[in-house]
C-alpha cells in the first residue's frame, strides 16, 4: 500500500528538488534530493549499506522544512475561542472543505428542506452570515474551496446550493472535483487559515462529527497550508459555473 506522504515544503526557487515529506501513518520524515553518486564520496559514508541511498540537499531545507520536534504537541482551542477568530482576523480568512459531509448540516432544518425541494434555504439574518457581511464590507477577504466528488454525495450538494449564501455576504466561493484535488495534490484536510500566520485545522470523527479545532501557528507549517490554498485556489472554479457543468451533465 502506498505511503500517505504529505508534502512539506522546498527552497528550490523552481518548484522542484529538492523537498522534504512527511510519511502521515509512520512519522518518517523523506527527504529528496540530488542523488550522491561518486564512488569517493560513498566510501567516506559511515553506516552506508548496500540497499542506502544518499542525497545532498542545502542545510536550509532541513532547517525551513524538518521537523523542530520528536512529537509536536498540539494546541486545541474550544469552539467559542474558535468563533472569536472569525471577528478579530486583520485581512484575510480562507477555508478548504475536503469531507464528504458534515454532521452539522444533516442536523440542520435547512438540510431536510433542501432534500425535499433540491434547493438550499438561505438565512441572510443568521449570526454567520451577518458577521461575514461585515468582515467583507471592511475590505477584508473571505474565501474558501470545496472538494466534490464525482458524483458529488447528498451533502456535497447540499452546500453547492447554499453556496449562493456564502457568496452573497462577499465570500469567495470555489469548487473543484476530488480527482483534481489530488492531482493538485491537496490534502484530505479542512482548515481555516486567517491572516496568512495562523491556521486552525478542523478535526472530526469518523461519523463527521466536529470535534475541535488544533491551531499551528509555526511560520514553516502556515506557508506550507499557505502555499496548499494557492494550489486549490488556482485549481478550482467559481461555485457557479462548477453547478453550471454539473447541471450539464445531468
Amino acid at each position: 500500500m502506498a505511503r500517505r506522504l504529505r508534502f512539506n515544503g522546498t527552497d528550490s526557487k523552481n518548484g522542484g528538488c529538492p523537498a522534504v515529506h512527511e510519511d502521515l501513518d509512520s512519522g518518517e520524515i523523506i527527504v529528496q534530493g540530488t542523488p550522491l553518486t561518486d564512488p569517493d564520496d560513498l566510501s567516506r559514508l559511515q553506516h552506508f549499506g548496500p540497499g542506502d541511498a544518499a542525497v545532498a540537499v542545502p542545510r536550509e531545507l532541513l532547517v525551513n522544512h524538518g521537523p523542530k520536534e520528536i512529537e509536536r504537541v498540539p494546541k486545541v482551542i474550544d469552539l467559542e475561542e474558535f468563533g472569536r477568530l472569525f471577528e478579530t482576523f486583520e485581512h484575510s480568512a480562507w477555508h478548504l472543505e475536503t469531507r464528504r459531509g458534515y454532521a452539522s448540516d444533516r442536523e440542520d432544518t435547512a438540510y431536510a428542506e433542501f432534500v425535499t425541494t433540491g434547493m438550499a434555504p438561505c438565512d441572510p439574518d443568521s449570526e454567520w452570515c451577518v458577521n461575514i457581511r461585515q468582515q467583507t464590507s471592511r475590505g477584508k477577504s473571505v474565501g474558501r474551496v470545496r472538494v466534490v466528488d464525482n458524483p458529488p454525495t447528498e451533502g456535497q450538494l447540499f452546500l453547492l446550493s447554499y453556496a449562493r449564501c456564502n457568496a452573497a455576504t462577499g465570500e469567495d466561493v470555489r469548487n473543484l472535483y476530488r480527482e483534481d484535488a489530488e492531482r493538485a495534490h491537496l490534502p484530505a484536510e479542512d482548515f481555516w487559515i486567517f491572516d496568512s500566520r495562523l491556521v486552525a485545522v478542523l478535526r472530526f470523527d469518523d461519523a463527521d462529527v466536529f470535534n475541535d479545532v488544533e491551531i499551528i501557528t509555526e511560520p514553516s507549517e502556515v506557508l506550507r497550508y499557505c502555499q496548499v490554498r494557492d494550489a486549490a485556489v488556482h485549481a478550482s472554479i467559481p461555485y457557479d459555473q462548477f453547478a453550471a457543468q454539473l447541471d450539464s451533465k445531468g
